[in-house]
Formats: C-alpha cells, sequence, structure tokens
C-alpha cells in the first residue's frame, strides 16, 4: 500500500482533499471505491458523498452483473452510460438495476459535477480514470457473513464462487496496491468509521 503523506483522517478532510484534486474524467472528479464483497465499500461510499455535500454515487450493483460472471462485466455499460458522456461535457443517464426484481429503473440523469463517486468490485482498476482510489476491506469471515444477511443464505455457494474470482482479479490488476488510501471496513453498520473520523486500514 502505498503511503499518503498528510492522509486525511476525518470524511470532511478526505471531501475537502479531493475537491482540491484535478478532474480526471472531463470536468469530474472520479473518486472509486472498491474492495471485495461484503467490506463495508456501500456503507462508507454513502458516507463520503454525504461529507461531499450529497455527491452522486453510481454503483456496480447499478448495472446487471449475474453471480457467475466476470466481476467487470458492468464496467463497459458504465463506460457508456456515464464516463463517455461525462469526459465529453455532457450528462451521465443511468437506470439502475434492480437485481432482485430482474428490472431496471426510470432514467437518471447525473450532470457533470465536481466529484462523482464510484462504488462497487473493480471501480478503481487499472483502466479508471479515478482520481483517487480509495480500498475497503474487512476479515472474509465477517464479509460472508454480511453478504449473506443481505442476500440471502441461499446465496451462499454463489457469493463463495463470486469471492474467488473477485480475488483473481484483484490480483491480477494489482487493485490494492495502487489505492490512494486503505479504510477498516470491519466497523459495522452506519457508525462505519465512528463519526466523522475515517476507519484508516
Amino acid at each position: 500500500m502505498p503511503s499518503v503523506s498528510g492522509a486525511p483522517t476525518t470524511y470532511p478532510a478526505l471531501a475537502e482533499r479531493l475537491r482540491a484534486l484535478p478532474p480526471s474524467c472531463g470536468a469530474v472528479r472520479l473518486v472509486a471505491v472498491d474492495g471485495p464483497s461484503g467490506a463495508g465499500k456501500s456503507t462508507f461510499a454513502d458516507r463520503l458523498a454525504d461529507a461531499l455535500g450529497g455527491a452522486p454515487v453510481v454503483r456496480s450493483d447499478d448495472f446487471r452483473v449475474p453471480w457467475d460472471a466476470d466481476p467487470l462485466t458492468w464496467w463497459d455499460p458504465f463506460l457508456a452510460a456515464v464516463l463517455a458522456p461525462l469526459r465529453a461535457g455532457r450528462p451521465a443517464v443511468v437506470r439502475r438495476y434492480d437485481w432482485r426484481r430482474d428490472r431496471y429503473g426510470e432514467e437518471e440523469e447525473i450532470p457533470p459535477v465536481a466529484v462523482l463517486v464510484v462504488e462497487g468490485v473493480g471501480a478503481s482498476w487499472a483502466g479508471s480514470p479515478a482520481a483517487f482510489r480509495i480500498w475497503v476491506d474487512a476479515p472474509r469471515a465477517l464479509r460472508r457473513r454480511r453478504a449473506l444477511e443481505r442476500d440471502g443464505a441461499e446465496y451462499a455457494g454463489a457469493w463463495d464462487a463470486w469471492s474467488a474470482r473477485e480475488a483473481a482479479l484483484f490480483a491480477a490488476d494489482g487493485t490494492r496496491s495502487r489505492a490512494d488510501l486503505a479504510v477498516d471496513g470491519a466497523v459495522d453498520g452506519a457508525a462505519l468509521g465512528g463519526g466523522d473520523t475515517l476507519p484508516l486500514g
């Protein structure tokens, strides 16, 4: 993990640092929140978005990625719907996927904002134009328990196979080694980080 000089220790301090970054996708600063399933990425991304004054969050789960798919299956649709328009200075348009109902929601427009948070497995892979990469992780047993509580125990086998594929992706891509900030996702629930303090890994 590279050392980050003067690493921010609170959500507001991190938000301030992110706003000061040069844009990485058109006029937008893309902030990637990556890490394995059940690590706490969604909770962290939501808290960071709040600290950024309500920055939009786009997730890998907003795209259809079957359990048996390559973890980066979502990237090409994300590139077409979000990155390409923002890079050209146009609003992105997304229809968020609901995997339980197997259908897409209504069109949602995302203007070329100062900061866009992108959360999901592969959000900070080598092909991402991220201005800042955040790695969120937690022990595998805890991640597995969270995932099955969220998705249902009937998905245990599917989760185990998915976990192996995402681990292979991270290893081949060197994802964690490129992170600008490591976060300890072992803290439970909405209190992730304990108030404004970042749970640094």
